[in-house]
């Protein structure tokens, strides 16, 4: 994204694979037919997305009156390298899985995305990580139940370090195969290192997906978002960022369906056997240009409709910032301060059953 009590009968707990050890290493996989999965990232005070707490989660499934089945999240290696047991533990507690973003950053400002050096590309080909990663991935080993991590959150942005346009642009000549761009053939090649690494030290318990912007920023040839992907052996699901108005001010609207058509049209051609999720969407109170209501009530509905078939979950983000120093520029998605979002939220959940408990797949003996 560019910067940018609870109701019991509503409520599935999860299995009990799910929210304890067990010997068997398990992931989540999709829900049952006919069922989406809702969940949320629930803001935090910062706008860091590391600092959420529980009482944010209960806000947020109050106003909507339905129970969540991930809460997402981020793990900022800025501010610590160690895998976020306390965050994901009290989440596993209230019956929901853990969805981490593994964000391997410098600093929260998307300015300094081309500032970036301890993070960098290169040093994770470079080794210079993986004992980061191998204690981390001991972390989420030792957790025992399932998660589900991405990297490289929608790598197709400029707004983030790992983008192509810091890593090698347009060059090809560089690093590794010739005809390819340097830098997404780094993100690939840093994303399996990952993946592998994590996997080798025992952290089969994690669900990866790999996370597109539903267009590519900058809108050229050598950053497409096909570009990359790091393949069907170390990706589980792919997931796509599709937002309206991002504050009161912006001068235009996207539409969800347009947004969502784009990109998945895109992913069913790199990854047509892999489940797809809505990982963020979201729209801001207070632009003239349109209501939330009325722009995510026709989300909430080509999604519950099943236009996607390959869609099985979506994650509404939660959060208010300050934009500048009028607080009538402020943004806002948050379903406690917007009673007409968080009405059709209701209505529609309510109508849909969506699914709240999450369907384990073991993964080894």
């Amino acid at each position: 994204m560019l910067k940018r009590a609870l109701l019991p009968l509503a409520i599935v707990p999860l299995l009990a694979g799910l929210v304890c050890r067990t010997a068997v290493a398990q992931k989540v996989g999709p829900p049952p037919a006919g069922k989406l999965y809702h969940s949320v990232y629930p803001g935090g005070v910062t706008g860091e997305e590391d600092d959420i707490t529980p009482s944010d989660v209960d806000a947020y499934a109050t106003a909507v009156g339905q129970q969540v089945a991930w809460v997402y999240f981020s793990n900022n290696w800025y501010r610590s390298r160690q895998f976020p047991v306390a965050t994901a533990s009290w989440i596993r507690d209230r019956g929901a899985a853990p969805y981490i973003r593994l964000m391997l950053r410098s600093s929260p400002d998307e300015r300094r995305a081309p500032a970036e050096r301890a993070f960098k590309l290169r040093n994770i080909l470079a080794g210079k990580l993986d004992a980061d990663v191998q204690a981390w991935a001991q972390g989420a080993r030792d957790f025992g139940s399932p998660l589900i991590v991405e990297y490289g959150t929608e790598c197709n942005g400029n707004w983030f370090p790992w983008n192509e346009q810091w890593n090698g642009g347009r060059a090809t000549r560089l690093f590794g195969d010739k005809t390819k761009h340097d830098g997404a053939e780094r993100f690939v090649a840093a994303f399996r290192r990952i993946v592998t690494l994590m996997r080798t030290a025992g952290a089969t318990n994690i669900t990866w997906v790999f996370h597109v912007n539903w267009d590519d920023w900058r809108q050229v040839g050598w950053n497409r978002l096909e570009l990359y992907y790091p393949g069907d052996d170390v990706v589980d699901w792919v997931a796509i960022s599709a937002y309206g108005p991002q504050t009161p001010m912006d001068k235009y609207v996207d539409v969800f369906r347009d947004e969502v058509d784009s990109a998945y049209a895109r992913l069913q051609q790199v990854a047509p056997t892999k489940p797809v999720i809505i990982a963020e969407f979201g729209v801001t109170a207070g632009n003239p240009l349109i209501t939330p209501q009325a722009w995510a009530g026709p989300a909430l509905d080509d999604l519950l409709a099943f236009r996607w078939p390959n869609v099985i979950g979506f994650s509404w983000w939660n959060e208010r910032w300050e934009n500048d120093n009028k607080p009538a520029h402020d943004t806002t998605m948050r379903m406690q301060d917007i009673p007409a979002l968080a009405q059709t939220f209701a209505t529609k959940l309510a109508a849909s059953q969506p699914e709240l408990q999450l369907q384990p797949v073991v993964v080894g003996p």
